[in-house]
């Protein structure tokens, strides 16, 4: 591009992007994508499904086509693909708590994110999580729990099972890797290892899908406690960011102590490419670490094999898990010699 059609529309549209969130935010909360998914496919008709004005109906629906979010044809919207899939209330994909929730609890945090920049306040291993109560985390998974078991059932087909007996599911929440592979494979039994605090709802969670009789959850901070004993595959999902690489090292390495020989290990996270450029949701993921006040910082791919080979793994191996989003870096532990 030359120097002549250089503007600022780019760095504007990146600037006024709190704006783009908002309108998401406020399209799921008033239940937009469902009345279109139900038929209500008209400005006055989605005006008087929302109970809001007709000029306000169609400020949001022009607001929402420009964001790629429903189009139009001859006066009829519908849904974009991912929108209809992930947006329409009743769906057992549906994860607009989660989008609600994200989209809009660090908003003041992000607005003064050079002051937490500048911070030379001491960094807390756990960051905002070392006070972590159970009503916190029952309004975290209230809101993470639909699309946890999207990722859960992924990683169930992703990953042949059939010949493992127990889970080790280190930070899992409330349960949703190993809710999905017990439903998936009945031989399964698994332990979530997590924060006192998150360990009593993961329990709850447990119970309803019915399998407290094959998924425990133990109390416990897997940066310094010692690891349940005994499984055969081990998982350490969406928590890489939150860790600078010295304790990702020290968690991978007592992963590798605790498998039984033969184990597997499955980091699943927001990983950079090796460049170190991209994708944009890892790399924000770990500048989100700065408001928290956490060690944590953005691991590309070959940090996290890094960390898998120097701990004793092998065949390492990196897979897209979510294109864009998510990475999954398996390693195996030796079998034991005869």
């Amino acid at each position: 591009m030359s120097e002549d059609h250089i503007d600022s529309v780019r760095l504007q549209n990146l600037a006024y992007g709190y704006r783009q969130s908002a309108t998401l935010v406020a399209a799921i909360e008033l239940e937009l994508f469902t009345k279109i998914s139900e038929g209500a496919t008209t400005v006055d008709a989605l005006a008087a499904a929302l109970a809001i004005t007709r000029t306000n109906a169609e400020r949001l629906l022009t607001a929402c086509a420009a964001l790629g979010l429903v189009a139009c044809a001859s006066g009829n919207y519908r849904n974009a693909p991912d929108v209809q899939r992930f947006l329409v209330q009743g769906a057992r994909t549906y994860a607009g708590p989660w989008l609600t929730t994200m989209g809009r609890s660090d908003w003041e945090a992000w607005n003064k994110l050079a002051p937490h920049l500048r911070s030379a306040k001491p960094p807390q291993v756990l960051g905002t999580y070392e006070n972590f109560t159970v009503e916190d985390a029952r309004k975290l998974h209230a809101a993470t729990f639909s699309i946890g078991m999207g990722a859960g059932r992924r990683f169930a087909r992703q990953c042949d099972l059939a010949a493992r007996a127990m889970i080790l599911d280190l930070g899992g929440g409330s349960g949703c890797y190993c809710i999905a592979a017990a439903q998936q494979y009945p031989n399964i039994r698994a332990v979530v290892f997590d924060l006192p605090s998150v360990a009593v709802v993961a329990r709850e969670y447990i119970a309803r899908a019915g399998l407290s009789d094959r998924i425990s959850a133990v109390a416990g901070d897997f940066t310094r406690d010692p690891f349940p004993r005994g499984a055969d595959v081990a998982i350490l999902a969406s928590n890489l960011p939150q860790y600078n690489p010295e304790i990702t090292r020290t968690v991978v390495a007592k992963a590798f102590e605790a498998l039984a020989p033969g184990g597997e290990l499955h980091v699943i996270g927001e990983m950079l490419n090796n460049e170190r450029t991209g994708p944009l949701g890892p790399a924000l993921w770990g500048l989100n670490e700065a408001l928290y006040n956490s060690t944590g910082v953005a691991h590309s791919e070959a940090d996290t094999a890094g960390y898998l080979r120097e701990a004793g793994f092998l065949e390492v191996r990196a897979y897209e898990f979510i294109p864009g989003s998510l990475t999954r870096v398996t390693g195996h532990k030796p079998a034991q010699r005869a």
